[in-house]
């Protein structure tokens, strides 16, 4: 004849089936079939820098560098100092001048001391970018070219600095006699050209490369 007891002690021997297994779960998450860790969802993707590869960044600045002196030595050679050789009617010249200041001969007349100032900062730039350059991410491709076309247009101008105590400036864009904007060489094209590609990158670009795959 059955215990009562004994059914009585099953029954408080039986794992209630209400009970929530609290033992620790994988850290994964599960996608159809597969399942991926939770700690590759919303990775933020590695850069890489540059490194040996700055040294195609500098031989475009370098070729920035041989242009513009190229240039200025024409302009020095063939060009009579402010007088204009007309190349397209009404808008180009090619006229020969020498800034003694920076950008829009900003300080040309403070007495000398500004060619050793303005050397100062375009030597520290230019030692800036090219340390950058090696750090900047290799996949950031828009930002080297800025970077390489500024370092170039920023040693190009210093060595005029340092040879001549002046800018050589010989491209006269203007609209006949009503609007001329201020002479500049292809130094100052590579710094313009450089500086729009960087906040092109900033704008646009570096968020993007920053941004976590899923």
């Amino acid at each position: 004849m059955p215990n009562p007891t004994d059914s009585s002690d099953n029954q408080h021997n039986k794992p209630s089936q209400a009970e929530v297994d609290k033992s620790p779960q994988p850290a994964h998450a599960t996608t159809g079939s597969s399942t991926t860790p939770r700690s590759r969802l919303n990775k933020v993707p590695k850069m890489v820098a540059n490194g040996s590869r700055a040294f195609m960044w500098y031989a475009l600045a370098l070729i920035i560098i041989v242009i513009d002196q190229w240039t200025k030595w024409l302009a020095e050679t063939k060009l009579t100092f402010h007088d204009p050789v007309p190349v397209i009617e009404p808008f180009l010249n090619w006229t020969l001048a020498y800034n003694y200041g920076a950008a829009f001969s900003f300080l040309a007349d403070a007495g000398g001391w500004q060619k050793w100032f303005f050397s100062g900062l375009a030597l520290l730039m230019s030692l800036f970018l090219i340390i950058y350059l090696i750090k900047a991410p290799r996949k950031a491709t828009l930002l080297s070219f800025g970077l390489a076309l500024v370092l170039g247009g920023a040693v190009g101008n210093l060595i005029d600095r340092l040879l001549h105590g002046h800018v050589i400036d010989f491209i006269h864009v203007h609209y006949a006699d009503v609007w001329h904007y201020p002479i500049f060489n292809i130094a100052d094209i590579g710094i313009s050209i450089g500086v729009l590609l960087i906040v092109i990158d900033m704008l646009f670009l570096e968020k993007k490369r920053e941004m976590p795959r899923s």
